[in-house]
């Protein structure tokens, strides 16, 4: 009798663990594919938004554009052809500004950006569509990590086309949002001499941490067990964990000067980020600006003269 009155209890409870095992295997398929699907802008809808977002600018891309000095570009890493855009400076230099954009998001979004190095200090710029955006195949967003050899791969591209023997070249990476995770992953990494120095605007500390904000922010869920499944299963899937792309511990091991930049009403990224990555950087220089009431990548859109002139005076000495 004991033993019948036991298998009644186990079989319920083995049914019911299943059952648990089984959403939570579903739930993590569906985060991955709802976080890292590739959603590739299309270029008018990137020019659209840019034109609502930063019209001060949209005088000097109108003008690259219909003037034929906005080119295409494309380079095959890893048998992909990714595809750029890079628009060469009035005059012949080897300055150059490597523009990263975020998430979802596209070269020609970066164009607004792109105005203060061309305009305003004569550089060239060269601006990627990252793996799985824009112009550029791919299934999965990488966040900012799984990129980064993509964008070493551009760096060589772009000392080798903008330099020459009489003007070495040298490059300043600036990222926005994901791209500012990319850039920061890069400032602590081995990096070829030509990188002088690095912009990052509002980037995350780590994937893991900009995760479990989200998750909590949309769905009111706590990182277990969801975000720990759903890690386990792009380690499985894609090659790479959450908890190893880590912006605040490239920081620690950073080698290149670099300028960071927040919105205080960041609620997106949230602002404490920019802190905890500002604590983490011993490298030879930096410099930290936390921008009054402005929300997610909109410092350059809401004060674009500050903006231009403290990326000028940060940059501009690193790349004499």
């Amino acid at each position: 009798m004991k033993r019948r009155t036991l298998r009644w209890i186990l079989w319920p409870l083995a049914l019911l663990v299943v059952a648990v095992l089984a959403v939570i295997a579903w739930a993590s398929s569906f985060m991955l594919d709802y976080s890292l699907t590739a959603y590739h802008r299309p270029d008018a809808e990137a020019l659209e938004r840019l034109a609502e977002r930063s019209p001060q600018a949209v005088a000097w891309v109108d003008s690259v554009r219909t003037t034929g000095a906005l080119h295409d570009t494309v380079v095959s890493i890893g048998g992909v052809d990714n595809h750029a855009i890079y628009v060469a400076a009035a005059q012949p230099t080897g300055r150059t500004a490597m523009l990263v954009h975020g998430y979802h998001d596209c070269a020609m979004s970066m164009l607004d950006v792109a105005s203060i190095y061309h305009r305003n200090m004569g550089c060239n710029v060269l601006l990627p569509d990252l793996p799985a955006h824009g112009h550029t195949p791919g299934d999965y967003v990488g966040m900012g990590w799984t990129e980064r050899d993509v964008v070493k791969r551009w760096i060589d591209v772009a000392a080798a086309r903008f330099g020459s023997a009489d003007d070495a070249p040298r490059i300043v990476l600036h990222g926005v949002s994901m791209g500012a995770s990319l850039v920061m992953n890069l400032a602590g990494d081995s990096l070829p001499t030509c990188v002088r120095c690095v912009v990052e605007d509002c980037g995350y500390t780590s994937v893991w941490d900009e995760f479990a904000y989200q998750l909590d922010q949309e769905f009111g869920l706590p990182p277990f067990p969801l975000l720990y499944t759903t890690s386990a299963l792009s380690g499985m899937k894609l090659g790479w964990r959450f908890g190893e792309a880590s912006s605040i511990d490239a920081l620690r091991h950073a080698t290149v000067p670099v300028l960071m930049i927040h919105g205080s009403a960041d609620d997106f990224v949230p602002t404490a980020m920019v802190y905890r990555l500002n604590d983490a950087y011993h490298g030879p220089a930096h410099s930290m600006w936390v921008v009054p009431g402005v929300d997610h990548a909109r410092s350059f859109s809401t004060f674009p003269q500050e903006y231009a002139s403290r990326v000028e005076q940060f940059v501009t000495p690193w790349l004499r």
